[in-house]
């Protein structure tokens, strides 16, 4: 049985910057940040005994975010104990995985409403406090090809020659589009009590600048790990050619800002209409799973072709990209790949001035093109984020 996974809400909480002496959501567990956004579904109507399942993506499960986040929110939130739930853990594209899971079972017949998206908490828990083996382990770390993300980023900046000001340019870009942007409508504001903590995305600076940025020192400048590159590139011919980034091309202002936040989508079939007494946003025509070998960063191009490709569309009739900014190479290097124009991506900043709260971004990503293509009157989007040990996820959705 075959139907179609319609979108009947897509929520998420603003992005809270991480901060040393404490952001604006840090004393706010994951929990209760996707928790919060449960209890706003039910407010407005969604009848949780009719929810079939609640998957929620999480990068780092380790802490107050090991076991069972989504189990735990279900039952904070007030939903009825009765409702299943778990999570998926695909690094930064843990969100779109939950979500094109979610779509998967409704697709499939084998639900009629899930609820699906992401959250994290990185102020309380970290990247890297789930300690994984292969970023401790010289032989699991070969094995894998394992190398800081923030050194893949410039390895890819590197290969297909984006240079430091490049980088830096695609930053001011965020930043302007972001301060820029109206209010998102998706946003639900994050309260404890009568008390409004936050009620809109944190990081933005208008007055950010090429030469301000200019003077930035590099984070990822003479890593040691560029041996294992070195080792695993060595006899391609291309290797040779490429400048080496000694000094490092990425630093702290082109790299996504820590973040806190969760994300919610509701998918559900046809029938669920009758049952929310509403009408769909949009639906999810596809989605896709892509991987090279770590330290490569550029398996996104073919998440997207392959998204698009079970969406039966082409990259000419989208109106909205939304390319998670994992580092500015990203979404700069999907722009070429995929030859989009460039002002369909990102068109009100992304995660380089706002934040990419890991497990959270997918619905964040899915909810910020909807409520871009509401503004737009419809059409086609597309999502991608790549991640860590050579992965990425792309998603394709259409706003009616």
């Amino acid at each position: 049985m075959t139907q179609v996974a319609y979108i009947y809400e897509a929520i998420r909480t603003p992005r809270a910057r991480v901060r040393r002496d404490g952001g604006t959501l840090a004393g706010v567990p994951a929990f209760e940040l996707f928790g919060g956004l449960l209890a706003e579904l039910l407010r407005r109507g969604v009848p949780a005994d009719r929810v079939d399942d609640v998957i929620v993506g999480v990068s780092t499960p380790a802490g107050e975010q090991a076991a069972d986040l989504a189990r735990v929110a279900v039952l904070a939130a007030g939903w009825p104990d009765e409702t299943p739930a778990g999570v998926v853990s695909r690094m930064c594209c843990s969100g779109l995985d939950a979500i094109a899971s979610g779509a998967a079972q409704v697709a499939s017949g084998a639900a009629e409403l899930v609820v699906a998206g992401g959250a994290e908490s990185m102020s309380r828990t970290p990247m890297f406090a789930d300690a994984p083996a292969f970023a401790s382990d010289p032989e699991l770390g070969d094995l894998t090809g394992f190398v800081t993300i923030g050194l893949a980023a410039d390895f890819m900046a590197a290969k297909y020659g984006f240079s430091r000001s490049q980088l830096d340019a695609y930053a001011v870009r965020s930043h302007e589009l972001s301060a820029a942007a109206p209010a998102w409508p998706s946003i639900v504001p994050v309260r404890r009590g009568a008390e409004t903590l936050l009620d809109r995305d944190e990081g933005a600076r208008p007055d950010t600048t090429v030469e301000s940025l200019a003077s930035l020192a590099p984070l990822f400048g003479g890593d040691p790990l560029w041996q294992r590159i070195e080792r695993r590139f060595a006899g391609e011919p291309w290797f040779a050619e490429i400048h080496r980034p000694d000094e490092g091309l990425h630093t702290v202002a082109t790299a996504p800002q820590l973040s806190d936040a969760a994300s919610a989508v509701l998918i559900g079939s046809e029938a669920a209409q009758e049952m929310l007494d509403q009408k769909p946003r949009g639906r999810v025509l596809g989605w896709a799973h892509a991987a090279v070998r770590s330290p490569g960063l550029w398996s996104g191009e073919a998440a997207a072709r392959k998204a698009l490709a079970m969406a039966g569309i082409g990259v000419g009739d989208l109106e909205v990209a939304e390319i998670n900014e994992s580092f500015s190479v990203t979404p700069l290097l999907m722009t070429r790949q995929l030859e989009l124009d460039e002002r369909i991506v990102n068109a009100r900043g992304g995660a380089v001035s706002v934040g990419h709260p890991l497990g959270a971004s997918g619905g964040i990503l899915l909810a910020n093109a909807l409520d871009r293509l509401d503004a737009a009157g419809g059409g086609y989007g597309l999502l991608v984020i790549p991640a860590a040990l050579g992965l990425a996820t792309a998603i394709v959705i259409e706003a009616f």
